[in-house]
């Protein structure tokens, strides 16, 4: 693991990082540049207010949100999709009516999102390091990625 990435907080220390991607109700192409900018400000402000890191964001074909954020293990992935669809959603509506008028029954982003975990080895390379740590056992793959 990469010190760098490390985050100490008072009973852990961690690492946790997702990507997340959610998108517009029936992919509409409603994300113009000018909507897109203001949404990355909205999503970079809820994460600041809900204690969670908004690393990147990016709007693709007008359609879809893609967002890699970290934040502590207490706070699921889950909330963070619910905060950053429902707030930025109802923000956008007061901001932009016209958009309440291209949506279908008034809701901006589909239902769902999808949801990877982003870590800083393979999974491949954490089970070897976890074999490493039976006793009695030495294994040598000549594949030394792994340093804790």
């Amino acid at each position: 693991m990469r010190k760098q990435h490390l985050v100490h907080a008072r009973t852990c220390v961690y690492n946790v990082n997702y990507h997340l991607v959610w998108s517009v109700k029936y992919r509409h192409p409603l994300l113009t540049t000018k909507i897109e900018e203001r949404l990355k400000e909205i999503c970079h402000e809820i994460a600041k207010d809900k204690d969670f890191v908004l690393q990147k964001i990016e709007v693709g074909e007008m359609d879809h949100v893609h967002v890699f954020v970290s934040g502590h293990p207490k706070i699921s992935p889950s909330y963070m999709a619910k905060m950053l669809k429902g707030i930025s959603a109802r923000k956008l509506f007061v901001e932009y009516p016209e958009l309440k008028k291209k949506c279908w029954k008034g809701r901006l982003w589909n239902g769902s999102y999808f949801l990877e975990t982003i870590g800083s080895t393979s999974e491949i390379n954490i089970k070897k390091y976890i074999d490493r740590q039976r006793k009695g056992v030495v294994i040598d793959d000549g594949d030394d990625d792994i340093q804790v």
